[in-house]
């Protein structure tokens, strides 16, 4: 057993202690509420601050490794966005020919084998986020709202959801709803306990609500994929996909908080039209921790200046952004730690079903970020392990 005493962010608040845990937690002493959370500025306090650890469901790459590259590049790319806080995440996968695709999913499955096959030799953990599954993100989008998604999107027919649901490790999918066969898909997805979000889509809000509507009769839960980017917008007379995320209380939604992607009060306005739904997640390609300059995405070249990464065209290519950026993007924007914390743990946790995790509580596993109070990373847990470099 170990004791980390600090600020430990907790779901109502912020307080003084303690939290005494193996691969889970133990026991949580808390003394009293904290007075200072978290500043940059000189004369902040100087105790850590202990957040239960990030979850992203949204995740490409990272450390010059992405998703595609196969069993090895999701290992790596877990054990990258580990060192920034990162103790739960979904590889995602990037529109191409299907047969890589189906590559790719068992890629993940294969370290997901490799994760569970350690946890039982060690008893504890390893070195490097748990990957629960993996984010289809395409080939199932619209050809016409591709974004920086390569051009090899198709039907969702069900050949390829069954091939797709038979991996195992579809946790969520990104659908443009209106494609002819999105309603059976949708379906067959949340049937096999994948999360349907919406996105890469020209879609309506009412052809958005018949899909979301065909999602929850199969008992699913429905997303939104990168709310705001690569989807119809808000508008007075056509609410678009933007509107029928806002609209519906029960739909969770993903949102990259870059600073160039989204706004930060167009996040802020969000946050405050979906209390409890809305998560953040990074979006990250193989670029994110590496030098600026020529990288790639899918096969296409893409250029990272200024903390962006775009295509040659100027489209926005997923992103160089990590988790504990996130957080202190989401800080600097008007939230406080508590309810940034909430939006990187808890709510990505529930969006996912993961019930042992999310949040620092009695019995819960003991995935831990530990902060200095300009919110920079000091050590991340997971299971109980500390996070090696």
């Amino acid at each position: 057993m170990r004791t980390i005493r600090g600020t430990v962010v907790l779901p109502g608040g912020a307080f003084e202690g303690s939290v005494t845990f193996g691969e889970r937690i133990a026991a949580l002493e808390v003394e009293r509420e904290a007075t200072a959370v978290a500043a940059t500025a000189e004369g902040a306090t100087a105790a850590p601050l202990i957040l239960p650890g990030f979850i992203d469901t949204h995740v490409h790459g990272g450390g010059g490794a992405d998703t595609m590259d196969g069993a090895a590049g999701v290992a790596e790319l877990a054990a990258f966005h580990a060192r920034h806080g990162v103790t739960t995440l979904l590889p995602t996968t990037i529109t191409h020919p299907w047969p890589d695709v189906v590559r790719a999913l068992h890629g993940v499955a294969d370290v997901m084998a490799e994760q569970a096959a350690a946890r039982g030799a060690a008893g504890a953990g390893v070195a490097g986020a748990s990957v629960v599954g993996a984010h289809l993100e395409g080939p199932f989008i619209n050809p016409h709202r591709l974004g920086a998604q390569p051009p090899h999107a198709v039907e969702p027919t069900p050949e390829l959801v069954e091939e797709a649901v038979g991996t195992g490790v579809v946790r969520v999918v990104t659908m443009a709803p209106e494609l002819v066969h999105a309603p059976a898909a949708a379906q067959a997805f949340a049937a096999g306990g994948a999360r349907v979000s919406f996105g890469h889509t020209n879609a309506t809000a009412a052809q958005v609500a018949a899909v979301a509507e065909a999602v929850r009769a199969a008992g699913g839960t429905v997303g939104f994929t990168h709310l705001f980017n690569a989807m119809t917008q808000l508008g007075s007379r056509e609410p678009g996909a933007v509107g029928a995320a806002l609209a519906d209380p029960e739909a969770f939604a993903e949102l990259i908080l870059d600073l160039h992607h989204v706004h930060a009060t167009t996040f802020l306005a969000a946050h405050a039209a979906k209390p409890g739904r809305l998560h953040l997640i990074t979006d990250a390609i193989r670029a994110c921790g590496m030098p600026e300059g020529v990288s790639e995405l899918g096969g296409q070249r893409v250029v990272v200046r200024g903390g962006a990464a775009r295509l040659e065209d100027g489209t926005l290519a997923g992103s160089v952004l990590t988790l504990d950026q996130a957080l202190r993007n989401a800080v600097g924007s008007g939230l406080s730690v508590v309810a940034a914390s909430r939006a990187l743990s808890a709510v990505p946790a529930a969006y996912l079903g993961l019930t042992d995790r999310g949040a620092i509580a009695l019995g819960a596993r003991a995935d831990l970020v530990v902060m200095s109070a300009d919110l920079r990373v000091l050590e991340v847990i997971v299971a109980g392990t500390p996070v090696a470099g």
